[in-house]
């Protein structure tokens, strides 16, 4: 209501509180830092200008995610119209040269090959995957967002599972201690 009534330190405040969550929504769905920024700008602007037409039916969260989803998915059919990029074109690197399976949890590296992994996946799983465990949103919620049914949302999230379960194997063939410790840890919430 405060930004509604002109409210700048409001503004700076939604902003803020919601920057992570529109970042990680349009990095994981264009993956293309490139042009990130300038459409985490136009995701805010859209926010501010449409501000008066949220109702509160769904949380606040929910709503700029929504409109983060779309504006990405809207900016994503322009850059494959215009042959910019493709996602099956792009490069992938999943094990850095560096990757050492004994020191697997004592760094970064997992994280690394797991956020690699989960760029050569399809758009709609990698931002099911990014809505359900980096944002922590519910199904209902990741409903609200992509619009589409609780069931696919769970039929979605159980495919992309399963495509990174296949992709952990083929990379940790000789290792399966360490594939099995990576799966645990990262496909599932505790």
């Amino acid at each position: 209501q405060q930004v509604r009534n002109g409210n700048q330190h409001a503004c700076r405040y939604l902003v803020a509180k919601y920057q992570g969550l529109v970042n990680h929504m349009v990095r994981r769905i264009l993956l293309r830092n490139d042009v990130a920024e300038d459409i985490c700008q136009d995701v805010f602007l859209k926010v501010f200008s449409r501000l008066h037409a949220f109702r509160g039916d769904a949380k606040l969260s929910t709503w700029i995610a929504t409109i983060a989803y779309n504006t990405s998915l809207t900016e994503l059919n322009c850059m494959k119209f215009k042959k910019e990029t493709s996602i099956d074109l792009l490069p992938v690197s999943a094990v850095p040269e560096s990757f050492e399976p004994v020191r697997v949890f004592e760094n970064e590296e997992v994280k690394k090959i797991l956020l690699n992994m989960i760029e050569t996946l399809p758009v709609h799983y990698r931002t099911i995957l990014t809505l359900f465990y980096l944002e922590e949103f519910s199904y209902r919620e990741i409903e609200q967002v992509t619009g589409m049914p609780e069931g696919t949302v769970k039929n979605y999230l159980y495919r992309a599972r399963y495509l990174l379960k296949g992709k952990l194997e083929k990379i940790q063939q000789n290792n399966e201690k360490v594939q099995s410790e990576l799966y645990l840890a990262l496909i599932f919430k505790p």
